[in-house]
């Protein structure tokens, strides 16, 4: 134990305390005002969500100077949230594997619609952005709009009035499920608002796109296709 301590450059002591366990262990900090501290955070924390720890701690700053107190430091405010359990989750980078395991095609045709958007671009050099909806029973393109400029939010109520079409009335007999992504063009107020007036109910996806939604692959395919097939004109 010698020979250790002095190799360490530590008292013998001290190493004689932590190996027979004398030494007290330390507990978790406490603090005076840590239960008025919390009940701020806890506060900030139910109005902001989506905030993490620095952010409160900025916040709480703002607050604590405009009332003339001493401001909080921010390893205190993650300390007090972590004890509260009020922490974000920690991002990874890493993506939870998806599982097969559901039925891809509906049984009957308007039960699912997806719609999705592309742009590609064309041998002079414009680009065309393309928003459709099809079923994904039938694969039957219900609606589809197309721009030279960009897709705005007018043009998807638009696509999705061709109900009348598909049902012959204005509104679909029975609700629709409405899938795509959580784009602007596709999770607008307004468009929301005419979806649930035409019976539409709107299912929203973040991240990668679902399954059912890579029905809008085979649009893609088929139009890339038909414009590569075409030559140019001299």
């Amino acid at each position: 134990m010698k020979r250790i301590a002095e190799t360490l450059g530590v008292a013998r002591s001290n190493l004689v305390e932590r190996v027979d366990g004398k030494r007290p262990k330390r507990g978790p900090q406490i603090r005076a005002g840590d239960a008025e501290l919390t009940s701020d955070i806890r506060r900030l924390v139910d109005s902001r969500p989506s905030y993490g720890y620095r952010r409160i701690a900025a916040l709480l700053k703002r607050e604590r100077r405009s009332a003339g107190h001493d401001p909080v430091n921010a390893k205190r405010v993650y300390r007090l949230m972590k004890k509260g359990g009020l922490l974000l989750a920690r991002h990874t980078g890493r993506r939870i594997p998806r599982t097969h395991d559901g039925t891809i095609m509906t049984s009957r045709s308007n039960e699912r619609w997806c719609s999705d958007a592309l742009e590609f671009t064309c041998w002079n050099g414009e680009i065309v952005r393309v928003a459709f909806a099809l079923d994904s029973h039938d694969r039957e393109v219900i609606g589809w709009v197309a721009t030279t400029a960009g897709i705005s939010g007018e043009m998807i109520p638009d696509m999705m009035v061709r109900v009348e079409q598909r049902f012959g009335d204005v509104r679909a007999p029975r609700k629709v499920q409405r899938l795509t992504d959580n784009g602007s063009i596709f999770a607008a107020y307004r468009t929301l608002e005419i979806a649930a007036a035409l019976n539409l109910e709107p299912l929203l996806h973040a991240g990668r796109k679902p399954r059912e939604q890579r029905h809008g692959r085979g649009v893609r395919e088929d139009l890339q296709a038909r414009l590569c097939s075409c030559e140019p004109d001299p």
